[in-house]
Formats: structure tokens, sequence, C-alpha cells
């Protein structure tokens, strides 16, 4: 099935991708026949928040904003006849920093085209910060700070819960990211529990706020996850609840756009973001 388009793309200014430029990216979904796509840059952090990821390279540099919104808005207009192009952000929710992130959105919410709010920091039981999907090795450490693997997926659904539920104001992102995100390593470090009841809340709060689901095939790549963010029986109920489905490769590099999407459920309308 032909999608409507590409909304989760990443770009050279994300300092873990590739050097790719945007049009590279404009370039790739045009031969591949998309109609839209959207540039989702992972927004700098708060000032006050560290990476915690050994290399720093989790978000975009504050200093590359302007260079990043002139590009995107360069190419709308040179593409506009081929192609529909969105810019805006990927959003990371920590907690704590709400304050600081709705002062951002507040910034930049005018320029924003789209925005997807994903959860990738959890707060450890001592206070510091973790990046859940950094490496392999990184979750094996996680585990550890937290007491089990179970313990860690507990806290990873509060907080894309109070992502969810948090306040930071008009120009929040109402498409929430790769919700399963956490069973990037689930092959390696399986959890005990079951947590589709867990997954359910989740559905159940997105469509109480009239929120948008990103349908995000990066999953199926990763060696120790096989499966899509979220699975397609999950993809599939949140269709049924009256869940838009917005499709997204989450890519990192102009060569994998729209992978994946042949395996997205058939039976699904995917739809357009929505501002």
């Amino acid at each position: 099935m032909q999608q409507p388009g590409d909304f989760h793309i990443h770009t050279n200014y994300c300092p873990h991708g590739t050097t790719d430029s945007m049009e590279d990216y404009v370039r790739a979904a045009i031969n591949k026949g998309l109609k839209a796509i959207s540039f989702t840059e992972h927004a700098p952090f708060p000032k006050a928040f560290t990476d915690p990821t050994p290399t720093k390279d989790s978000a975009m540099l504050t200093e590359d904003l302007e260079k990043y919104f002139a590009e995107g808005n360069r190419l709308k207009k040179r593409y506009q006849d081929k192609i529909n192009i969105y810019v805006g952000f990927e959003l990371d929710y920590i907690i704590g920093f709400e304050k600081e992130t709705k002062t951002f959105l507040d910034t930049y919410g005018e320029q924003m085209g789209d925005g997807i709010l994903s959860v990738h920091m959890l707060q450890a039981p001592d206070g510091s910060f973790v990046c859940l999907d950094y490496s392999l090795e990184n979750f094996a450490n996680i585990i550890v700070q937290f007491g089990s693997v179970d313990k860690v997926y507990q806290a990873y659904f509060k907080t894309v819960a109070a992502s969810i539920e948090a306040d930071l104001g008009k120009y929040k992102p109402n498409r929430i990211g790769h919700i399963s995100l956490i069973e990037k390593f689930a092959k390696k470090y399986p959890p005990l529990k079951n947590y589709q009841d867990n997954y359910m809340q989740l559905l159940q709060l997105i469509k109480n706020n009239n929120y948008t689901l990103d349908a995000n095939t990066a999953g199926l790549y990763k060696a120790d996850c096989g499966k899509m963010y979220p699975p397609q029986n999950l993809m599939e109920i949140a269709d049924q609840m009256g869940i838009a489905l917005v499709p997204g490769s989450d890519s990192h590099a102009a060569n994998t756009i729209a992978r994946g999407f042949d395996q997205l459920p058939a039976s699904i309308s995917y739809t357009f973001p929505k501002k």
C-alpha cells in the first residue's frame, strides 16, 4: 500500500545520524513516490539537562536551529510542485524539565510544521538520567541501575504516560513517538511480565487527548527487536479505537526513507500529521 508520506525523518543536523543533506532526503522521497515528508530532528535538550549518553550526541545543537529551519523552508519552496515538506522536531519528554520544554515550544512552535513527542530518557532510582535505546551494553547497565528488566519497563510506561498528560503549552506535539521503544533490546533482555495492559492504558490516554500515533518501522531493523514500534497488533487496536496512525521510518539516512512501509498493516488507512 502506498503511504501518504514518511513523517519521522532525521537529518544531517542529528549528531548520531549521517552526513546526508536534507535535500538528499527530499530527492530520495520523491524517487520513492512519496507525496509528503516531515523532518523531525531531535530538538536540543534543555540547557540544564546533561545528555547521559557516552557520546553526548542525542540531540541537535541549539546553534543549528536557524540553519535547520532555513534549509527546510528553502526545500519546501524549491520542491513545492513535487512534494509537501513539513519541518519540525522530535521532542524529548524529560521528567522535571517540563517548564524548559514548554519554553522551547513557545519559542519555536510557530515555525514548526510537525512534531513528535517521544521518551528516550528515563530517570533512574538514584535521580540520574539514562538513555534507554543507546546500545545493548548500555541497556544492560540500566537494568542493573533499576534492579530488573521489569522495573525499567515500568519506569518507561510511567514516563510515556506522563508525557501524554504533561502540560507543555499550545505547541505540544500531538503525535506520540515509538511507544514500544522499550522493546528495542527485548530479544536479549525480555521482561518477565506481559505489558499488554500498559500499552492499552497508553492507547486510551492517546485517544482521550485526541493525539495521534507514530507508526514507526525502525524496530524491524533492530537486531534485538525485529518488530515495528508499536507491533502490528497494537497498531490495529489503535486503529480500531479511532486513533490516527502516521507512518514514519525514523530514518537517519536518506537511503532508508519509507523503509519497511510495505510491512505496515494493510487494513489501516494512515494519515498525514495534524498541526
